[in-house]
């Protein structure tokens, strides 16, 4: 015995669930069509992005300062004391600030990369 379809089974729906299965049906159909404008706005400024980027990259780079070249990192020689040894290093935006000992007094030498240089050397004292 052939089964019935079921959509064939099921009773209409009074006119006041019709109505709302209609406003369901169009606001699903709304929301659709806002989410689809949003989507295709996101691809539009990824696009726009895509294309205002330059073709060549910069010549140099500022960081804290100084200009690095492109493509090469920058050179430096920070010309300590023969002698001093060196217990910590500690970096703070373009300067170097290195601690240690020379000659058994404690020193800080700050090398600044902007300049090139040792620009502060200071000894470390306790008062008593």
């Amino acid at each position: 015995m052939p089964q019935p379809d079921i959509e064939e089974q099921e009773e209409p729906l009074d006119p006041a669930m019709e109505r709302i299965r209609r406003k369901m049906v169009l606001l699903q159909l709304v929301s659709g069509g806002i989410l689809f404008v949003c989507f295709m706005a996101v691809l539009a400024a990824v696009v726009y992005k895509v294309a205002q980027r330059p073709d060549t990259p910069e010549p140099a780079t500022s960081a804290g300062g100084f200009a690095v070249p492109a493509g090469q990192p920058l050179a430096a020689t920070a010309e300590l004391p023969a002698g001093f040894n060196i217990q910590s290093v500690s970096l703070s935006g373009g300067q170097i600030l290195f601690y240690g000992l020379l000659d058994g007094d404690r020193k800080i030498f700050i090398f600044d990369l902007a300049a090139g240089r040792i620009v502060a050397d200071v000894a470390v004292g306790i008062s008593r």
